[in-house]
């Protein structure tokens, strides 16, 4: 009973923090976020084999065909809400380079402080350190830097966990993150 009561008075307490989704249109009318993480897109499975290598595909869990849609979905609906984008960046994990480019929305650029951590493949510590300095060197007035990911780094650095092609808003100098839903 007193543990519910915990929860309940936690929940309660955090309740202002908690902010319903944006719609892409909504983003796209006042970004005030302008790094875009986007989880990349359907890669049936979880986590990668162990004998995984970042430089082979084949040893990665990969996009599937949905995945592949799905991320060109994401693409036009960016195109559609017209956002000025500055950069592209990913993982070096192929199914985040692969969303990227099936998105079509530009040059992708690899970024290693956006790999995962989730299995110990990479550092956590020295990864979150080196996407925090890119973080910390955008300020948005070239526009939008959308950054294609995993579920561990965007939640790292965000705290909001979202599904396969998922988006959330960052703003860095104020902390402050947003869903965009659908």
């Amino acid at each position: 009973m007193v543990f519910r009561r915990l929860i309940l008075l936690f929940f309660l307490a955090c309740w202002p923090s908690i902010s319903h989704a944006l719609s892409l249109d909504e983003y796209a009318a006042n970004p005030d976020g302008h790094v875009l993480f986007i989880r990349h897109a359907l890669a049936p499975g979880s986590g990668d084999p162990s004998h995984f290598k970042v430089e082979d595909c084949q040893t990665q869990r990969n996009l599937s065909a949905a995945g592949r849609e799905q991320a060109r979905k994401i693409g036009a609906r960016l195109r559609a809400a017209k956002l000025q984008i500055s950069a592209i960046l990913t993982s070096q994990w192929c199914r985040c380079k692969d969303t990227a480019t099936e998105m079509g929305l530009g040059p992708v650029s690899s970024a290693p402080g956006l790999n995962s951590f989730y299995q110990g493949i990479v550092p956590k510590k020295e990864t979150l350190a080196s996407l925090t300095k890119r973080l910390d060197s955008l300020d948005g007035r070239d526009g939008i830097t959308i950054m294609v990911t995993h579920f561990v780094t965007i939640s790292a650095i965000t705290g909001i966990g979202v599904s396969s092609g998922g988006m959330v808003s960052y703003n860095p100098q104020t902390g402050v993150a947003k869903v965009i839903g659908d």
